[in-house]
């Protein structure tokens, strides 16, 4: 049967078409047998198929109707697929996956990669590990250290919460609607070893944000409006946000909530 499926600008959506991509693309997942991934965005569920073999169980998440209705028909009666259509920012991962170990995995739109980021930052409970598909100049922001022009809140907050890294670079020209930019593929590795030991993960994040809202400020400038710049006299404060690594966001954030009065 055949689906004649226009991309949807307002939808973001880029299909990759090219077959070598998507199968080193899957190939780079590592998936086992055992697993159970979530899909953001399968499209025309050229990606899908190449996964749905390989694992225990695969969730597509699809918000386009048309795209909805072409993969039900495309996977109908394959037991270990569960279509679910919507949008997968007003979602919870863990519910859908039946508070099983989850791994993601998308081709995400570029308009909306920092909010889908944050979104399974925010609900990383069972989260193993994460591989988006996403615009290159994005993909090395996340990738980038200490000291690098690119580093900023996307890189110590993928830092805090896992181990990442760019498993592939992909053109554009692989992709129909043909963009204006590389993409690359990203991987997040979850683990604890940070957040374990942090006090307030919510007076963490708004230190963070607030240095580097003004990145080119040395911190005792950037912060001094916000936080309570006596419990951070230990820091040297005359550097800029983009020089320190996630050990000084982590021992910044917890001399701040030590300092703070206790709660009734």
């Amino acid at each position: 049967m055949s689906y004649p499926i226009r991309p949807k600008k307002s939808l973001g959506q880029n299909f990759l078409v090219d077959g070598n991509v998507l199968h080193n693309i899957a190939e780079a997942l590592d998936l086992a047998p055992g697993d159970t991934v979530l899909e953001i965005g399968p499209g025309t569920g050229m990606l899908t198929e190449l996964l749905q073999p390989r694992v225990a169980r695969l969730i597509a998440v699809e918000i386009d109707r048309n795209l909805a209705a072409l993969l039900r028909s495309r996977f109908a009666g394959v037991d270990n697929f569960t279509l679910v259509e919507g949008d997968i920012l007003e979602m919870e991962p863990m519910l859908l996956a039946g508070e099983q170990p989850l791994r993601v995995v998308g081709n995400i739109p570029y308009y909306i990669t920092s909010q889908i980021i944050f979104h399974f930052f925010d609900r990383r409970r069972n989260l193993v590990d994460m591989a988006l598909l996403m615009q290159r100049e994005v993909a090395e922001r996340i990738a980038a250290g200490p000291g690098d022009p690119d580093y900023g809140i996307l890189a110590v907050m993928s830092r805090t919460f896992a181990e990442a890294e760019i498993l592939l670079r992909v053109p554009r020209t692989v992709f129909k609607p043909q963009p204006g930019v590389d993409s690359a593929l990203v991987r997040w590795r979850f683990h604890d070893r940070h957040t374990r030991t942090l006090a307030d993960e919510g007076l963490y994040r708004r230190l963070v944000r607030t240095a580097f809202g003004q990145r080119r400020k040395m911190m005792r400038k950037s912060l001094r409006d916000r936080f309570n710049l006596e419990a951070l006299a230990a820091f040297d404060l005359t550097r800029r946000p983009e020089e320190l690594d996630v050990a000084d966001w982590l021992a910044m954030a917890n001399a701040l909530a030590a300092a703070a009065p206790a709660r009734p």
